[in-house]
């Protein structure tokens, strides 16, 4: 165990602020959509590639980096990478073109990446199965402050800036972030670390996919985060643009979902130890699915407006943390001794989800919540499908 120089809940504490940094970035710029796409003259799939572009960004930088922190140490990948972030996030409130925010945000992400993947990592380097998923219950428990406030901030920010301000936001962010990655001691020991030539980590991600349980973990979350990807993107104009709600509200019916996650997230780090992980994993998808499902029938229907929208998302939303933390717990304890590599495959896969989702969006946009709809039902199903195939019965 390694000697830490920081309590137990403030390395908790570190370890949710780090992992802040996805839904961070993709969530506080959120209002800002229609006017960014307005202020660049750029349809709605254009500013929607600045979504996709972020996702790809995250997914790619957590392949290539995630290996890295196996073979070198957990920290100088995730001071290197945060570098990168606070660089890339101050040329986004730079651009001048929505391809060069396209541009910028990728490597954003690709910088970014490297935190909730070393977060992980470390988590793994600690814990045993059941306590490593309390442990992402309760760092989740951090990270899904960020969603919530999010929005709501850059809501805040537009009545009196810009969108470039919400850029220098993020730039700021990843200087505390960090700052704080400092306070981290290493914990992967030399000798532990593994080699990260490109063949041998060409050859550890085959065997990751060799594992059936690894595959079903890891495809139930990629599938439950299509429902928050399609929500993150088609809920701006679904909102503001469809039913007329101003910027500086849509982060209240954003966060909503945020506290939901909250809660739920609470109660998995509360009972997950005494009821085991898979079980809770099994149920989550069960009544995201059954909430999906109400979302498709009000959302393609036009039933009950926006409360026809926002209590099923609520529901299916609610319980995303308690599928993400589950089921990363599981595949993780797959292969305790590739963390990084493991984690950073998971995160591809739920990023690069994300970003064919969001181009989806894009694509398939009508002026209507349909599209939306269809896509987090479409996701959350999907997962017990994975759940119930891939994984059989729980086994704790």
């Amino acid at each position: 165990m390694p000697d830490w120089t920081i309590g137990q809940n403030g390395r908790i504490f570190i370890f949710g602020f780090l992992s802040a940094i996805a839904p961070l970035s993709i969530d506080i710029y959120l209002p800002a959509l229609p006017m960014l796409r307005r202020a660049l003259a750029a349809d709605a799939a254009h500013t929607l590639f600045t979504l996709s572009a972020f996702f790809v960004g995250f997914g790619v930088g957590q392949l290539l980096l995630g290996p890295l922190s196996d073979r070198f140490g957990r920290k100088p990948p995730l001071l290197a990478g945060l570098l990168v972030y606070i660089v890339a996030s101050a040329a986004c409130a730079l651009a001048t073109t929505m391809s060069a925010i396209v541009f910028w945000r990728f490597l954003q992400a690709f910088g970014g990446a490297v935190a909730p993947t070393v977060v992980q990592a470390m988590v793994r380097d600690l814990y045993d199965r059941e306590q490593s998923a309390r442990v992402f219950s309760l760092n989740m428990l951090v990270t899904a402050a960020a969603p919530v406030v999010a929005p709501l901030i850059g809501g805040q920010v537009l009545l009196w800036l810009d969108w470039r301000a919400i850029f220098w936001v993020l730039a700021g962010f990843g200087a505390l972030s960090l700052l704080a990655a400092l306070a981290l001691p290493e914990t992967l020991g030399r000798e532990r670390r593994s080699e990260a030539r490109p063949l041998a980590m060409l050859r550890g991600y085959l065997a990751l996919f060799g594992s059936r349980r690894y595959v079903g973990y890891v495809a139930c979350s990629s599938c439950y985060f299509c429902s928050l990807f399609a929500f993150i993107a088609g809920s701006p104009f679904v909102y503001i643009d469809y039913f007329g709600v101003p910027p500086q509200y849509y982060g209240f019916l954003f966060g909503v979902n945020m506290i939901g996650m909250i809660a739920t997230t609470y109660v998995n780090s509360r009972i997950v130890v005494r009821r085991g992980a898979d079980r809770l994993l099994r149920l989550a998808c069960s009544i995201g699915a059954a909430g999906g499902l109400v979302l498709l029938a009000t959302g393609t229907s036009g039933f009950g407006a926006v409360a026809g929208l926002a209590l099923p998302l609520f529901v299916v939303l609610s319980l995303l943390t308690v599928v993400a933390s589950n089921a990363i717990s599981g595949a993780l304890a797959v292969s305790p001794n590739r963390a990084g590599a493991a984690a950073a495959l998971a995160g591809a896969l739920q990023f690069g989800a994300g970003a064919l989702t969001s181009a989806a969006i894009g694509w398939f946009a009508d002026g209507t919540p349909r599209p939306m709809s269809v896509l987090v039902c479409a996701g959350a199903v999907a997962a017990l499908i994975a759940d119930l195939v891939l994984l059989g019965r729980p086994r704790d």
